[in-house]
């Protein structure tokens, strides 16, 4: 597989929906984005409803599990993380995304972990929403972010014509 040229990478610590995670997987695999699971996961990755919503991009997605957050950063000193979160003021669109970038989400039903967050403060951003809203659905979330980081990056090294050519007008 060819690594996007911003080496852009989402991570989901402890993920819960096996559904979320697949979407997630697909949007991965068509950004040509690796994808980084936390465990403990919720699910197992050869379960029916994760490879079902991530349907045939599975081969094409490029995929690393680490059993804890601390065993990422070691493995990835020179990361760049973004930690989305509800709890930040920080507006998701002011960051300038650095390489290599590492966009970071919590599990579903909690979030990041609030001591994670506090020792990376700076680098916690958030989508805005209403504020009735407790938050967005994961994988929505994650297809914001890293189009926001691909936007930043004007789509280089994805395809902007898609199926144009099968187009008969």
């Amino acid at each position: 597989m060819v690594n996007y040229v911003m080496s852009l990478n989402i991570v989901l610590i402890n993920p819960e929906i096996p559904q979320n995670t697949g979407n997630i997987a697909r949007t991965c695999a068509a950004i040509n984005a690796t994808l980084i699971l936390i465990r403990p996961l919720g699910f197992s990755t050869d379960e029916k409803s994760v490879k079902r919503a991530g349907l045939d991009y599975w081969d094409m997605l490029n995929i690393e599990y680490y059993d804890s957050f601390e065993e990422f950063l070691s493995a990835t000193p020179d990361a760049n993380c973004y930690f989305y979160t509800t709890k930040s003021k920080k507006n998701y669109t002011a960051i300038k995304y650095q390489a290599p970038t590492y966009l970071v989400f919590g599990p579903e039903s909690k979030g990041i972990d609030e001591n994670l967050l506090v020792k990376n403060k700076e680098s916690c951003v958030r989508i805005p929403m209403v504020e009735a809203a407790r938050s967005l659905n994961l994988s929505n979330s994650v297809a914001i972010a890293a189009y926001e980081v691909l936007r930043q990056n004007d789509f280089e090294a994805l395809s902007c014509e898609g199926d144009l050519h099968r187009l008969k007008w």
